[in-house]
């Protein structure tokens, strides 16, 4: 079904906010790169990115209605004929849950979670006419036919959901379609691919998923929800590749054959994933697209034998006025080499499609949490990716599967093994 401002209205009632609609706002035409002349390829196909963060202040200070300083907002999607993205409901973790697992209190995450969820919703509220809440992939199509920008939401990061399991169909209720099972620093759910060893994390805590967390898959399944797998560590996100009975996502991670990090997928994974039926999205976000030169790691090295830093865990430790001495001695670091490139991202788009297949492979920017790369600075230079998988030989067919195809095939084979 279509949404609609009674849909819009229900939504919002459901949820306690105030209702005050404004259709001003004209709908805007499909992908209006040029006004003339024939469609490109960019705009002709529909465009998914899976990962755009918010700030707390999305729709107060920070009106993406008009053009703002962020990466992402309703002009620059126009511009850059991005069709469809995944907003993201993220809630960083820190010392309160390691000091003691099994009394935490999530209070402080669920706030979090709420005001960035309000912020979706006013969003939606306020631009009925440019913006749609899609929460199938029909309604994904339906939006973009419409001229509309196909609004979803996700979840990075399961934490807020608490000790147990009874927010999860709130939350779907509520539009969300993905949850990312960890963040940086492991919860009640599973293991990260990044423990907090500032907090004394060690590198496992329940081994992979915990059984709260193998339940929470299972109850995803069972909602509708997809399961994402990004930042997970290796453990967690093997047992739930397997557990789940439907295709699971990683909404925005890069692949290790190209560049190394804990945070990125290797072979193995990568295989599983499509075993599973799922995609992976990758992602654009310089430190996990490229990694240092010899010549940069050398220079790093050196700043921190000159601040005495001998490891990670020593840089954590510093005060804020040591980090901003650190963060200048390394500026020129970066003059080095250059940073990370359209080209050396659509290398991880390569990389994927050459180990799992076309129909396993989608696009996450990852803006406004720290995406961004030479070329693809914002949502407005969204064709640039377009137009490098066109110079690669992949034909209009593979770029749509990777701009949004496979990550809506996925949905809809998560739509029907949901339990009704």
């Amino acid at each position: 079904m279509a949404v609609t401002r009674h849909t819009l209205k229900i939504f919002a009632l459901l949820t306690g906010a105030a209702i005050a609609i404004c259709a001003c706002q004209p709908t805007e035409p499909r992908n209006p790169i040029v006004e003339t002349g024939p469609q490109t390829l960019h705009q002709r196909i529909l465009t998914l990115d899976t990962h755009v963060d918010i700030p707390l202040n999305y729709m107060t200070e920070v009106d993406p209605g008009f053009q703002t300083d962020a990466q992402v907002d309703l002009p620059k999607m126009l511009a850059g004929g991005l069709d469809a993205a995944f907003f993201i409901v993220y809630t960083p973790q820190t010392q309160y849950f390691v000091e003691n697992p099994e009394r935490t209190d999530y209070k402080t995450a669920s706030i979090i979670a709420e005001t960035r969820f309000r912020a979706i919703q006013k969003l939606l509220i306020e631009y009925p006419e440019r913006t749609a809440l899609c929460i199938t992939a029909g309604e994904v199509r339906e939006a973009v036919a419409a001229g509309k920008r196909a609004v979803l939401i996700g979840m990075e990061n399961a934490f807020p959901l608490g000790p147990d399991l009874s927010k999860v169909d709130l939350w779907a209720r509520r539009g969300v379609r993905y949850v990312g099972l960890t963040h940086f620093g492991h919860n009640q759910f599973g293991d990260s691919s990044n423990h907090k060893i500032q907090f004394g994390e060690t590198e496992s805590l329940h081994g992979g998923l915990s059984p709260l967390g193998r339940n929470l898959v299972r109850k995803l399944n069972d909602v509708g929800v997809m399961v994402d797998v990004s930042h997970a560590a290796k453990s967690t996100m093997m047992q739930a590749t397997q557990l789940s009975r439907v295709p699971v996502i990683a909404s925005h991670s890069g692949v290790m054959g190209v560049a190394k990090s804990p945070r990125n997928l290797d072979d193995e994974q990568l295989l599983a994933i499509k075993a599973n039926g799922g995609v992976v999205q990758l992602v654009a976000l310089g430190a996990y697209v490229k990694n240092l030169s010899p010549e940069q790691e050398a220079y790093k090295l050196t700043v921190r034998e000159q601040m005495g830093v001998s490891d990670d865990l020593d840089l954590l430790r510093m005060d804020e006025d040591q980090k901003a001495i650190y963060t200048e001695r390394l500026r020129p670091m970066y003059d080095l080499a250059p940073g990370a490139s359209v080209s050396d991202f659509v290398d991880h788009i390569d990389y994927a499609v050459k180990v799992m297949g076309i129909d396993h492979v989608g696009i996450a920017s990852d803006f406004d949490g720290g995406g961004g790369i030479t070329g693809w600075e914002d949502a407005s230079k969204t064709p640039a990716v377009t137009d490098e998988l066109e110079r690669r030989g992949y034909s209009e067919s593979d770029i749509t599967k990777i701009w949004g195809g496979n990550l809506l095939r996925v949905m809809e084979a998560v739509e029907a093994g949901r339990r009704k």
